[in-house]
């Protein structure tokens, strides 16, 4: 009988690693592996990714950077106290909370922050490193989860891209779940490419846009004329205060229009509105309002609402990212992991814009990575 090994341990390093997705991440994690609650939205949990050699949850080991300060634990109990993470789940989890708030290094740059670009690039890629070393992680993936920012114009690199051009000095695989720049700066190109690490994103596609990337190929395969198409976000939160800011709000729309551009074949009419409402929490409401024609030019009209939590809907989506992009860096994959579209507005790579098509490269990729496992599993039977 041969002794019994234990999975290697796999980092996720969060920027934003104090926000309220990155606490329903931790928070989430912790409870799943401890029982308390049924993996629900969580895609890799379902049996089309069984086998596929992914971390399992129990691995995974949470650190990041952010500029606030509050702690995990305390940042939880907010959330419970908004509906966000169920009654008593804080002080079920506290261990993993404080556990991962010890592993948060402060970010950056901050007012007054004197430090250049390859120094803060420097900093943050060792915090990086740091943690994959004294926790002895096979690796260690990289996600954004941190506020949108602003466009990115001239050449400085804007935060998001200092953390992804750290990720990639770290060895590290990187995803980008905001509609920021990150690896998309022109300068990082270059060594994005040279640094031989599998990278995904951008613009996690949680609501208003997941129904729309639905919806589009619908009106495109009935032959119905879209005429327009509006709709109107109410949020609060962290997100909701950043998306005050024109230019942010302009980054956010343009994968919302994207996936029109690319269902539909054309951009109809409209516009997307993104109204701060502190109030809302991190609850958001979002409304569409489409104008379409049938048979005969019979103009007709479609309204969709969506209510719901950001955070719960994008903590099990950072949890899949995580473990695929890790699978992926396991099996040395390289460059953009375009089979991972069917989770971002604006994904890396060639690929379809349609849901459903996602769903499929995706189901195709969890094959690709079984078919790792069963052949490593088939070469060690015939040694025997």
């Amino acid at each position: 009988m041969s002794a019994s090994v234990s999975a290697p341990r796999v980092g996720v390093w969060l920027i934003g690693a104090r926000g309220s997705v990155a606490t329903t991440v931790v928070a989430g994690c912790a409870a799943l592996t401890a029982g308390l609650h049924p993996p629900t939205g969580l895609v890799t949990e379902t049996p089309a990714f069984a086998d596929s050699g992914l971390p399992a949850l129990a691995s995974l080991v949470f650190g990041g950077h952010d500029t606030v300060d509050c702690p995990l634990p305390k940042r939880a109990e907010a959330l419970a106290a908004g509906g966000v993470l169920p009654p008593g789940l804080p002080t079920a989890v506290e261990a993993e909370l404080a556990a991962a708030d010890r592993e948060i290094r402060p970010g950056g740059p901050l007012p007054g922050d004197a430090r250049d670009e390859e120094e803060l690039i420097t900093a943050f890629a060792a915090d990086i490193q740091d943690f994959v070393r004294r926790h002895g992680l096979a690796r260690a993936v990289v996600v954004n989860v941190a506020s949108t920012e602003p466009a990115a114009t001239g050449t400085a690199l804007p935060p998001s891209s200092l953390y992804a051009a750290a990720a990639l000095r770290a060895g590290c695989p990187y995803v980008n779940f905001t509609p920021s720049t990150g690896l998309h700066h022109p300068a990082l190109a270059a060594p994005a490419t040279v640094s031989g690490l599998p990278y995904a994103g951008r613009d996690g596609k949680t609501g208003q846009t997941l129904l729309r990337s639905v919806l589009g190929p619908m009106f495109a395969q009935r032959a119905l004329a879209v005429r327009a198409w509006s709709g109107t976000n109410l949020l609060g939160g962290g997100d909701g205060a950043a998306l005050a800011d024109p230019d942010a709000a302009a980054a956010k729309n343009a994968g919302k229009e994207r996936v029109l551009a690319d269902t539909l074949g054309t951009v109809p009419e409209g516009e997307v509105h993104i109204d701060d409402v502190p109030v809302l929490g991190d609850w958001k409401t979002a409304w569409d309002h489409i104008a379409f024609d049938g048979f005969l030019g019979a103009r007709m009209i479609l309204q969709t609402t969506w209510q719901g939590c950001d955070s719960a809907l994008a903590a099990p989506l950072i949890l899949d990212l995580a473990r695929l992009t890790a699978r992926a860096h396991e099996r040395g994959l390289t460059g953009p992991l375009s089979e991972l579209g069917f989770y971002f507005k604006d994904p890396v790579g060639e690929g379809p814009a349609a849901l459903g098509e996602q769903y499929a490269a995706l189901v195709g990729f969890a094959e690709r990575l079984r078919g790792a496992v069963q052949g490593a599993v088939e070469r060690t039977e015939g040694d025997r």
